[in-house]
């Protein structure tokens, strides 16, 4: 393992850098109640996908552009308990002092984001990709093709750092090695990723060999 000593370093936000597992899981669940959906598939599948693409797979009798903002709005009322992943605030502390870039590339909305961030008390990155600036979100490559483009560096001088299968799939179709993080999601449905590792101590040691 290692070559990623150089790279600019692409995280995915939730399950990665914050755990926001509470938060999403009320949210949703509200969201769900009140459209009549089946709750339990909004939260088996909702893992890295756009509101808006939530809302197209699981309501499409409803406008995905309009439920998008009600989604956000039910997380953002169940925001309580968001707090960094260990090891997240020692990791980019680490990077900001050996000069390395980073950024966030997150399927939420920027609201909900930097609420997020703000919450787990990480410092906001200098680039902050989320779902309301691309047309497609993970598992299509825009995501981290725009991190990269932002970033001022070409993708194959980009690790992405994930913790869902979309997500993975989205940078290794940009053309990026994938370090996965099995916080979330069982290592074997990870199999895909470059590298998978348990934790961001794993992900520094790969960072910094």
């Amino acid at each position: 393992m290692g070559g990623y000593d150089e790279a600019t370093v692409l995280f995915d936000l939730d399950g990665v850098l914050v755990d926001s597992t509470a938060s999403i899981r009320a949210g949703l669940t509200a969201w769900a109640v009140e459209r009549g959906l089946d709750v339990g598939a909004v939260l088996e599948h909702h893992h890295g996908r756009t509101d808006v693409d939530l809302a197209r797979l699981f309501a499409p009798h409803l406008d995905p552009l309009a439920e998008a903002p009600r989604i956000e709005d039910h997380e953002a009322a169940a925001g309580g308990g968001v707090r960094g992943v260990p090891g997240a605030r020692e990791l980019l502390s680490e990077l900001d002092a050996h000069g390395r870039p980073w950024a966030i590339v997150t399927s939420g909305s920027d609201r909900i984001a930097r609420s997020r961030i703000a919450a787990a008390g990480l410092p906001l990155p200098r680039v902050l990709v989320t779902a309301d600036q691309v047309a497609r979100g993970k598992p299509h490559p825009a995501p981290y093709l725009l991190g990269a483009e932002r970033m001022g560096v070409a993708p194959g001088r980009c690790v992405v750092v994930e913790d869902s299968v979309s997500g993975v799939r989205s940078g290794l179709d940009a053309g990026m090695p994938v370090v996965a993080v099995a916080s979330t999601t069982d290592p074997g449905d990870l199999a895909h990723a470059t590298t998978v590792v348990a934790d961001l101590e794993a992900v520094a040691a790969l960072l910094f060999p």
